[in-house]
């Protein structure tokens, strides 16, 4: 257990936390889960940044670290999807969520066959990240009310973000090709 694991179970701690704030009718605790939901994404890049920096990335971090964003990512587009309870939201996010659990998988078959690196994190990976933590936390910040300027922007942003996520699965699909087709061979 190194700090950057520890900054990660944390990060995994805020879910719940920033989940049942959320939750409670108020703009005030919309404000507060909005600033532990951003806690935690920050949380995300210092983790990473600290386990480079300091070179103690380890196998159980590598695990943990994808968890842990998706953690906050879904429980995030839940609660929103739910508040909002509305197509324009509900849209990117089965985006979102659709991709990230077909990453997932692609990734888990990557591994298998010991091709892992050719579907690692990328910058547009990361760009993507943070439009959709920023998206994210601006949406979590206001009442659902689709009339306010900052949930129209945080609309926007969730659409950029969804683009760039269906954009980098492009990414990763054609990089994972070559393996997945050899997959798909009987003859191997």
């Amino acid at each position: 257990m190194n700090l950057p694991n520890l900054l990660t179970f944390a990060r995994i701690i805020l879910v719940p936390i920033f989940a049942i704030l959320y939750l409670i009718p108020g703009e005030s605790t919309y404000l507060i889960a909005a600033l532990l939901f951003g806690l935690a994404a920050f949380t995300d890049w210092l983790d990473g940044y600290l386990a480079r920096r300091l070179s103690q990335t380890t196998p159980f971090g590598t695990f943990l670290d994808p968890v842990a964003d998706k953690l906050i990512v879904v429980t995030a587009l839940v609660l929103l999807i739910g508040a909002h309870h509305n197509i324009w939201l509900t849209l990117p996010g089965i985006i979102i969520v659709s991709r990230e659990i077909f990453i997932s998988a692609l990734r888990e078959w990557m591994a298998e066959m010991n091709r892992r690196g050719l579907v690692a994190v990328s910058m547009l990976g990361k760009v993507k990240t943070t439009l959709q933590m920023v998206a994210l936390a601006v949406l979590l910040a206001n009442p659902p009310d689709p009339e306010r300027y900052l949930v129209i922007a945080g609309y926007v942003l969730l659409y950029a973000a969804a683009l760039m996520t269906l954009w980098s699965m492009v990414v990763y699909l054609h990089a994972a090709w070559p393996t997945l087709k050899d997959g798909f061979d009987p003859q191997q």
